[in-house]
């Protein structure tokens, strides 16, 4: 009998709580400017930090109103391999450095020990041995 009177209830997609007494979160509206003019507002707690950009599902990218657009300055430049090694080493040096590896390369020798004049290949290789008879 209890089976027939749950029935029908929605007992799982309703709450028996009303909202009476419920604040809802203190709230700070933040305002964004797309580079076509338009304005949108996202609403933020007043606790949160707002960001300066944030990204607008119709009209794209938004900067914040009243904020000047986060450009390069605000970014951190990436070092790259080439800008590491121009810390160590002066454009003329490299060039150097290349033109001697070049004029290695082109002679055959880039591989080879400067101690030995062996080539490294020819190092690695074992010793022929006999064959056991």
């Amino acid at each position: 009998m209890s089976e027939r009177s749950l029935r029908g209830t929605q007992l799982g997609s309703r709450s028996l709580e009303s909202d009476a007494g419920v604040e809802p979160a203190p709230r700070q509206i933040a305002e964004y400017v797309c580079a076509d003019g338009s304005t949108f507002t996202v609403p933020f707690s007043v606790e949160a930090d707002i960001p300066q950009t944030w990204e607008s599902g119709t009209s794209g990218h938004g900067i914040l109103k009243g904020t000047q657009e986060a450009g390069a300055d605000d970014e951190k430049h990436v070092r790259t391999h080439w800008d590491m090694l121009l810390e160590r080493r002066s454009p003329e040096e490299l060039q150097a450095l290349l033109d001697e590896r070049l004029e290695l390369l082109h002679a055959g020798r880039l591989h080879q020990s400067p101690a030995t004049g062996e080539s490294k290949e020819s190092a690695k290789k074992p010793a022929k041995r006999k064959a056991k008879k």
